[in-house]
C-alpha cells in the first residue's frame, strides 16, 4: 500500500516513504473524526531530509515531516559541532496539529475506543536542545522552548471551548502561550540476564509575561527486565504529576496502546497525576515467533476532578482501569510484527497491530 525511496542529492540525503491507506481504511471500516477534505486526506506518509554539512563546517540540518490520518508534524533542526565534552547544541523549531483524543474524546463500545471531541491542537515551538555528554550509565538533555498551543476544531477553526461549552485553554482566550525549561535525565545499566532503566523528565513554566503559564510538570518510568530460563519477564512503572496552572489538554491521560491495553486513548480517566504499571512476560514459540502475556492496570489517584472542566467526569470515565490478554511477536529480517488480543475490565475485546523496525 506504499512506496518508500532513498535519493542522494550531493551530500545531502532525502528518506521518502509514502503510504496510501484508502483501500486499507475502507476494508477495515474505520470511522474517521472529522468529513475528508478529499482523496489525499486519506494518505499517509512522512520526509525526510539530512543535510550532514551544510555550510562546510560540519552543520548538520535534519527537516522532517510526518503526515496521518489526522495529524501532521513538521519538525526542522540545526546543529552546530562542539568538541565532545561540551553539550551538543540543536535549534529545533516544530510545527503540529493532531486531534486530542486523551482528554476530551469521549470512550465508547464499552470504553475499548475513543471518539473524538471535536478538539485538535495546533502546537508551535521553537528553543535550544543541550544534549549534555553521557557519563557511566547516564545521559541527561536540557531544553528550553517556547511554546503556542491553539486549539482548533475539525473544520480547522479557532476554538476557546469544548462542545459541552467548557474552556479548552488555561487562558480562557483562543490560545495559550509558555516558556518551557524541561530536563530529562535517563539511567540504564544490562547484562545478559536482566537490565534496568530510569527516565525523569521535569518540565517547569517560566512567567515571562503575566499571562503565560506557570506549572511544574513531573513524570518518571522505571522499567526492569528480567530472563527467567528462555523466557524475559518485563516489568515497568509510570506516574507523574503537574501543579500550577493548567489546560486540560496538559493532564496525563491513562488508556490505550503503551498505557493499559483493552481501552481506548485516555479512555481509562485524565488528571493531574496518574500512576500506570505493565507487565509482560514473552517465550520464544519458534525462531521468529514469540508469545507474550501481559497485565496492565492504572489510575488517575483520584486527581481527575481537579483537571479545569473536569472532562474525565463528563465523559464517565472511571478513573481505574485493569486490561489483560496475550500476543504475538514476529521477527524478521525485514521487521518486527506484533498483534496483542486485550480484554479490559467491561470484559470488551480490543486487538491491536504493530510493525516497527521496517526496512527502507
Amino acid at each position: 500500500m506504499g512506496a518508500q525511496k532513498s535519493i542522494h542529492a550531493g551530500k545531502a540525503k532525502i528518506d521518502l516513504n509514502v503510504d496510501f491507506t484508502h483501500k486499507l481504511c475502507a476494508a477495515l471500516m474505520l470511522t474517521p473524526f472529522r468529513n475528508s477534505g478529499g482523496p489525499l486526506s486519506l494518505v499517509i506518509g512522512s520526509l525526510c531530509i539530512k543535510h550532514p554539512n551544510l555550510f562546510g563546517r560540519g552543520e548538520k540540518l535534519d527537516v522532517l515531516w510526518d503526515k496521518g490520518l489526522y495529524d501532521s508534524n513538521i519538525l526542522i533542526a540545526y546543529r552546530k559541532p562542539r568538541p565532545e565534552w561540551l553539550a551538543q547544541q540543536s535549534f529545533v523549531v516544530q510545527h503540529s496539529i493532531s486531534p486530542e483524543i486523551g482528554i476530551h474524546g469521549p470512550p465508547v463500545d464499552n470504553f475499548s475506543r475513543s471518539g473524538s471531541g471535536g478538539v485538535n491542537l495546533c502546537r508551535f515551538s521553537a528553543g535550544i536542545d543541550l544534549n549534555e555528554p553521557a557519563s557511566s550509565h547516564w545521559s541527561s538533555k536540557t531544553s528550553i522552548k517556547f511554546e503556542h498551543v491553539r486549539p482548533i476544531n475539525d473544520d480547522g477553526r479557532s476554538i476557546n471551548r469544548d462542545l459541552d461549552g467548557f474552556p479548552v485553554t488555561c487562558s480562557g482566550s483562543y490560545y495559550d502561550s509558555m516558556v518551557v525549561l524541561k530536563q530529562e535525565s535517563q539511567f540504564a545499566k544490562a547484562n545478559d540476564h536482566s537490565f534496568n532503566r530510569l527516565s525523569i523528565q521535569i518540565e517547569q513554566g517560566i512567567p515571562v509575561l503575566s499571562k503565560w503559564l506557570i506549572f511544574n510538570r513531573f513524570k518518571f518510568v522505571v522499567s526492569k527486565g528480567v530472563r527467567l530460563g528462555p523466557a524475559f519477564l518485563l516489568t515497568s512503572l509510570t506516574g507523574g504529576s503537574i501543579v500550577g496552572d493548567i489546560a486540560p489538554y496538559q493532564a496525563f491521560a491513562i488508556g490505550g496502546l503503551g498505557s493499559v491495553r483493552g481501552y481506548g486513548e485516555g479512555a481509562v480517566g485524565s488528571g493531574r497525576s496518574c500512576l500506570v504499571a505493565n507487565n509482560e512476560l514473552t517465550f520464544p514459540l519458534n525462531k521468529m515467533l514469540e508469545g507474550a502475556i501481559f497485565l496492565d492496570c492504572g489510575t488517575d489517584l483520584g486527581s481527575g476532578r481537579h483537571v479545569p472542566g473536569n472532562p474525565a467526569l463528563r465523559h464517565g470515565k472511571p478513573g481505574n482501569g485493569l486490561g489483560y490478554g496475550y500476543g504475538f511477536r514476529f521477527k524478521s529480517q525485514f521487521g518486527h510484527f506484533q498483534v496483542d488480543y486485550a480484554i479490559n475490565a467491561f470484559q470488551q475485546k480490543t486487538v491491536y497491530f504493530g510493525f516497527s523496525n521496517l526496512a527502507s
